[in-house]
């Protein structure tokens, strides 16, 4: 198993992670692809450093704006698509990852990944963009578990969907264990149960990282955790990582996530190392120089054309934006999206946790 980090051409994160490097701490490296359009041009050595780790197969892929389960197809998707398949071949890229769900945000390269309905329709949509993903990127696919939740049936329901949503494609899942601490602490989910919830057969990445906390105001006497990459690891976490290398037999690497912006300080810059080494001792066979892979991907299935849409459901997804956006309390947005028919519908918004309706809006407002 091999310790990672998540990396981008980012001058504060490389430079505190230089140390890692030079040392050959880090066994893989994953690379958000879709991340480097707006940096101009790309310098020789941040190439040379993919080259190294991708001709050793130790790295991969990780997108952010994909937006899987919009109910339109963009076309800012089929170019994510040509993206994606120039840099899975130039980088010789393992896999390939995206997020669960569906982007707050109009512009293509803002936004929070949100939720949707668990349903016959969301998983026909989500069946064909993973097909697309996985032939443009001639590799594994893979989704990562969300953090964000409504209320505690969506929770329990994720792990059932994902399963179902990855198996024609004979996909995998990125278990990121700070995303599941989320919902353990806002919903009051024992985290050992939430994971025994997933298809733990079906991982192969873990994910570690920090967060923050932040009050309710429409429950004063709770704190909400949110997924903010933005400080130390919790002690929780590194017990779930220790459950997980323990319960997920297929897992290949685990992955360190970190934001730069809170990389200040040399104390933070430190922390940030602290945590990786202390993540990399706990992964059996750390330090293997040997691929992440060591047999072709299994065949994937061509999509079919032209690409699934959802009308209703992207108008929906609309509904449900503007009301996040737009919306003075949570009260008014839940009166918004019932009189949109939201309440009644699979989305079943009148179910919704208040306090984590909140920090959806809270979520949307700031991407937007």
């Amino acid at each position: 198993m091999q310790a990672a980090l998540a990396l981008n051409l980012d001058s504060v994160l490389l430079r505190t992670a230089m140390p890692l490097l030079q040392s050959g701490e880090v066994d893989a490296i994953e690379w958000s692809f879709d991340a480097m359009g707006h940096l101009g041009a790309i310098p020789a050595w941040w190439t040379d450093l993919l080259n190294h780790y991708g001709q050793a197969g130790r790295l991969v892929g990780h997108g952010v704006f994909f937006s899987l389960f919009d109910g339109r197809w963009r076309p800012e998707q089929a170019e994510w698509l040509n993206v994606l398949s120039a840099a899975s071949r130039r980088s010789q890229l393992q896999h390939v990852t995206e997020h669960f769900g569906f982007m707050s945000g109009d512009n293509f390269h803002q936004g929070a990944p949100l939720s949707i309905p668990m349903n016959a329709r969301t998983l026909a949509l989500g069946r064909d963009r993973l097909a697309r993903v996985a032939a443009a990127a001639q590799c594994r696919v893979g989704l990562e578990n969300l953090a964000l939740a409504y209320s505690a049936d969506d929770v329990a329901r994720q792990g059932d969907f994902l399963q179902a949503l990855i198996e024609p494609s004979d996909g995998f899942l990125i278990l990121d264990l700070h995303n599941l601490y989320c919902q353990s602490h806002n919903f009051g989910i024992d985290p050992t149960e939430l994971m025994q919830r997933y298809p733990l057969e079906r991982v192969h990445e873990l994910h570690i990282s920090g967060g923050s906390w932040e009050n309710s105001t429409v429950d004063p006497e709770r704190v909400i955790r949110r997924d903010t990459h933005d400080d130390r690891v919790p002690e929780q976490v590194f017990s779930m990582l220790e459950w997980a290398i323990k319960h997920c037999p297929n897992v290949r690497l685990a992955v360190y996530e970190h934001m730069s912006t809170q990389l200040v300080t040399k104390e933070d810059g430190a922390g940030y190392r602290a945590d990786f080494r202390r993540m990399r001792e706990l992964l059996p066979g750390a330090g293997d120089p040997g691929p992440l892979y060591t047999s072709s991907a299994q065949h994937v299935p061509q999509p079919h054309a032209p690409p699934l849409e959802d009308p209703g459901l992207y108008a929906e997804q609309r509904t449900l934006v503007s009301a996040l956006l737009e919306s003075p309390t949570p009260a008014f947005a839940k009166t918004r999206l019932a009189r949109a028919g939201l309440a009644t519908s699979d989305w079943q918004t009148d179910s919704w946790d208040d306090a984590m309706l909140e920090t959806a809006m809270r979520v949307a407002q700031k991407w937007a």
